[in-house]
């Protein structure tokens, strides 16, 4: 029986519009800013590879598939899920995708140890305490798509239901490769050349991807619908991949491109976009010398 899940990713997809909304919610549907912790997310010195939910309300198979591994709280085989998924069930859909269903309590996690198909809505059971979670009892829903080895968004898969929290640009920095770092709309000159462009981090709201334009012409766009890994760690991509320690460099901070700023004047325009596709822009003028 399968029971650690390896990652190690050697190229990226283009989710199509047959793969959306793939699969139901393993709850109930909850409303949309109510989540206890995003996807792409800073979490526990790393970035997020699931979406976890706040309520601890029955877990259900989000499709059609078959349950190929479960993995223990304590188990001595699967040093790499331990301390971190708790008791968690693996189960392979169509298309190459699995779907992960961790922090099940221990009664849930032996009910479903046999091998068996699951038809979507099969009940696993409930949440428990058995994962990193910090005292929650909450479901942590993976998905990972085997063929191209990558962490998918499990929101882009899913119906969408209700609102999303209010995404907010503030206090825009640019950092040099030196460590200089300058506050945009306060700093109306500095040095040209290359920059770390970052916003203030929202604990809550997650942007489903940023885009930076310089002059009306746009430079990189970041987007959150999918994880890949680099050199054993998990990175986001733009340009080029980004772990964590460029993505979140502190917990105050969130990337929002790697720029180069030519000398002479220039308009920067930042845009925030939700999973709904609701954008937030700002706008800074400055002097590059």
């Amino acid at each position: 029986m399968k029971k650690i899940l390896t990652i190690s990713a050697t190229a990226l997809f283009i989710l199509t519009a047959s793969a959306t909304f793939a699969f139901d919610w393993p709850q109930n549907a909850i409303q949309s800013d109510s989540f206890y912790s995003y996807f792409g997310q800073i979490r526990g010195g790393t970035i997020n590879a699931s979406l976890i939910f706040t309520d601890s309300e029955e877990i259900k198979a989000a499709d059609n598939g078959k349950v190929i591994g479960v993995i223990s709280e304590h188990s001595e085989e699967s040093e790499l899920f331990e301390s971190t998924l708790g008791n968690a069930l693996i189960v392979a859909h169509k298309d190459d995708l699995q779907t992960v269903y961790a922090n099940l309590d221990r009664e849930s996690q032996r009910q479903r140890y046999a091998l068996d198909t699951v038809k979507t809505g099969t009940i696993f059971g409930v949440c428990g305490n058995t994962g990193w979670q910090q005292g929650q009892a909450n479901l942590e829903f993976q998905v990972v798509d085997t063929k191209n080895q990558v962490f998918i968004n499990p929101r882009v898969l899913m119906p969408r239901v209700g609102k999303e929290l209010e995404l907010t640009i503030q206090n825009v920095t640019a950092v040099s490769r030196k460590g200089n770092e300058y506050t945009l709309g306060i700093n109306k000159r500095f040095p040209s050349g290359t920059y770390y462009l970052y916003r203030k981090r929202q604990e809550i709201a997650m942007p489903y991807r940023t885009t930076i334009f310089i002059n009306g012409a746009a430079v990189e766009t970041i987007s959150y619908d999918m994880l890949t890994e680099r050199n054993g760690r998990l990175c986001t991509n733009g340009n080029k991949n980004y772990p964590v320690t460029l993505l979140y460099p502190d917990l105050n901070r969130q990337l929002l491109a790697d720029i180069s700023l030519p000398k002479g004047h220039n308009v920067i325009s930042i845009v925030a976009t939700d999973i709904l596709g609701k954008e937030v822009t700002l706008t800074y003028s400055m002097d590059a010398y």
